[in-house]
């Protein structure tokens, strides 16, 4: 057996990991994050939220039980690398189309296993989320840390424009091309919800939306009109909607006062809810603000109390950037829910419109389903709406 390629991790810092390549060969730069889910890589890597990052899993072994359309977020890898601790030799699944290692050099992204992706994760703790290049090319210490520290910083940053559709379209659970079958083992029925008697036409906005979003609004009584991030509320006001959702997404929240301008005309008219990156688009289009955390929150293992209620869900998240609780005191919003982590926003509610966020992803691709009730209480929300009840 030949020896594997070499490959190199470079930060920003000055700090070189050195390790085995897998995937395709290139040359790539991004900021360097960790995620701590135990599974789920390949939703992971297909979630537009991590475009322009290079993601760290801190799960020892990675790859086990292999690819499959079914089960891509969006239509391909959209992080721009990836690292492991160790790629699984072996892919057991019944489900399985291709192994982890095939599948990146499909899409032309590269990944670097065998380093110390604890420490790595350490340093990311303790110093922050890092700009970093990956390579699997030969390429010396000394340019990756040069074009580790070249790249454009994360803050800033508008990759929204990267990630949207570029038009409107009708959200279809029976097309084949978007890959939207999900397979639930007999007798299981998680996330099956009652028919509703009615449905409702939601305009989603989509950021970089994940196709599992999508699918909840569907099967959680809505009929969903897709608009790219580009869309103005003259459009939105011209289809006829019920509702708005608001999806997550890439890059620095405050780099898109195009989107804020856009919700900011809307929310006054329609039953709103957001998540992750749509909920930051609630906060800055209630004139609040937003700052970059020290290294986020990506992973299926995040506690968060509902303060009016007291309930306590674990969530799955996948956010850099957070609301400034201060910044929209006085705008007509209240904070609903805090990490228990950081103490950190989020949820946000309204406390005149029927307006509601949060900042973690209760579709829960991968990850926990205790967020899930939240697509039913939007359903209900736009129900009293439309029966002029609030």
């Amino acid at each position: 057996m030949s020896a594997p390629k070499p490959a190199v991790l470079a930060l920003e810092d000055g700090t070189v990991f050195h390790g085995a390549a897998f995937g395709a060969d290139a040359t790539i730069a991004g900021e360097c994050v960790f995620n701590t889910s135990l599974t789920g890589y390949q939703e992971i890597l297909t979630d537009p939220s991590y475009f322009g990052q290079i993601v760290t899993m801190t799960a020892v072994q990675i790859g086990n039980y292999g690819i499959n359309e079914e089960d891509e977020e969006h239509a391909g890898p959209k992080a721009s690398g990836f690292v492991v601790r160790e790629v699984s030799p072996v892919v057991s699944n019944w489900r399985s189309q291709m192994s982890l290692d095939a599948y990146l050099k499909k899409y032309g992204i590269p990944g670097i296993s065998e380093i110390d992706t604890r420490a790595l994760t350490k340093k990311l703790r303790v110093t922050g989320a890092m700009k970093s290049c990956l390579s699997t090319l030969p390429l010396s210490d000394a340019d990756a840390v040069a074009r580790a520290r070249g790249w454009q910083d994360m803050a800033g940053s508008d990759y929204v424009k990267d990630t949207t559709c570029q038009a409107p379209y009708v959200w279809s659970d029976t097309d084949p091309k978007r890959h939207n079958a999900i397979y639930l083992p007999v007798g299981t029925t998680l996330g099956v919800q009652p028919p509703h008697t009615k449905k409702f036409k939601v305009a989603a906005f989509d950021y970089g939306a994940k196709y599992t979003i999508f699918r909840k609004l569907v099967r959680h009584g809505f009929e969903v009109h897709v608009f790219p991030a580009t869309a103005t509320h003259e459009q939105v006001r011209e289809a006829g909607v019920d509702c708005l959702f608001l999806s997550n997404g890439p890059g620095d929240p405050a780099a898109l006062p195009y989107i804020h301008k856009t919700v900011s005309a809307l929310l006054p008219d329609y039953p709103t809810f957001g998540i992750c990156l749509g909920h930051q688009m609630i906060t800055h289009a209630l004139g609040g603000t937003t700052y970059k955390l020290k290294f986020g929150h990506r992973g299926g293992n995040q506690p968060v109390k509902n303060l009016e209620t007291g309930r306590v869900s674990i969530t799955a998240q996948n956010h850099g950037f957070a609301t400034d609780p201060k910044s929209i005191e006085g705008k007509g919003a209240v904070v609903t829910e805090i990490n228990l982590n950081d103490n950190t926003v989020e949820g946000l509610r309204h406390t005149e419109l029927p307006v509601f966020c949060v900042q973690y992803h209760p579709e829960a691709a991968p990850g926990p389903n205790d967020a899930d009730p939240l697509f039913e209480d939007f359903y209900r929300m736009v129900e009293k709406r439309k029966a002029g009840k609030i």
